[in-house]
């Protein structure tokens, strides 16, 4: 597989030596269209590319890959329950204007051994640079608490992947990282970012899109509910009356 992966990606690299002035990405990714159906459990995502070096030639000192997939954002409040009487109830809340559904990140050495702090949070190499937008300031200690508390759920649901030292690099030009896609991830358009740092700036950058939509019975399902909105809506009181009807049924007679 990986002789086939290079007799692939080497000949793409002929176009662009010599002409190119400055280090830039051949990325790819093993799927551009990823179907969701009632039995999705997840997916995993090769992402691959090779590096061109003006002329092909290589520098002394190796450089570092990152791969970023992100999903679509979205409005997203967190909400903090507090102990009341016995009874949990909500408290504050605050809301976060745009937040990745999805964000996954594998890198070829610690991000912190790669470039730094303002670097990393410039391009959002890591889950705490992730930008949230806090849609009013406040204390900025309680808007530290609550993306802790987001990223914190986000993290055990599977929805933020952090990968270090998942890229591998061959021959300092082809390289490739594997990412988890959650079961839980929602449709629309992700984006697999690539970037190659070298001496701590980020010297490179490509982009490719990968689309997530639902596929089958969940696909009609979908779409009805857009195109035939009033009879979806007809239809699912039709049928949650007659399940409530048999329910009841079943009840009396059993």
């Amino acid at each position: 597989m990986a002789s086939a992966w290079r007799l692939i990606l080497l000949p793409l690299l002929a176009l662009f030596l010599g002409a190119a002035t400055s280090p830039q990405l051949v990325p790819d990714v093993s799927q551009r269209q990823v179907n969701i159906q009632y039995s999705f459990k997840g997916a995993e995502l090769l992402l691959f590319g090779a590096i061109v070096y003006p002329g092909g030639r290589i520098p002394k000192e190796p450089a570092d890959i990152v791969v970023v997939l992100k999903g679509p954002e979205r409005p997203t409040t967190m909400r903090e329950k507090q102990k009341i009487a016995g009874i949990w109830v909500n408290a504050n809340d605050m809301q976060f204007q745009s937040a990745p559904s999805f964000y996954a990140i594998a890198s070829s050495r610690p991000i912190k051994d790669i470039t730094d702090e303002r670097t990393a949070a410039i391009y959002e190499l890591s889950i705490d640079d992730i930008q949230l937008s806090p849609a009013a300031f406040t204390d900025a200690a309680e808007i530290e608490r609550f993306k802790n508390g987001l990223i914190d759920l986000q993290q055990r649901q599977g929805l933020f992947v952090p990968n270090v030292g998942a890229v591998e690099i061959t021959d300092s030009v082809l390289y490739r990282a594997r990412l988890p896609l959650s079961s839980r991830a929602v449709v629309g358009d992700y984006t697999a970012e690539t970037f190659l740092i070298q001496d701590g700036r980020v010297v490179a950058a490509a982009i490719r899109d990968i689309n997530v939509r639902k596929s089958g019975f969940e696909r009609f399902i979908e779409m009805a509910s857009e195109e035939w909105s009033i009879l979806y809506g007809i239809t699912a009181i039709m049928i949650a009356v007659g399940m409530g009807l048999i329910a009841g049924w079943a009840g009396r007679h059993i």
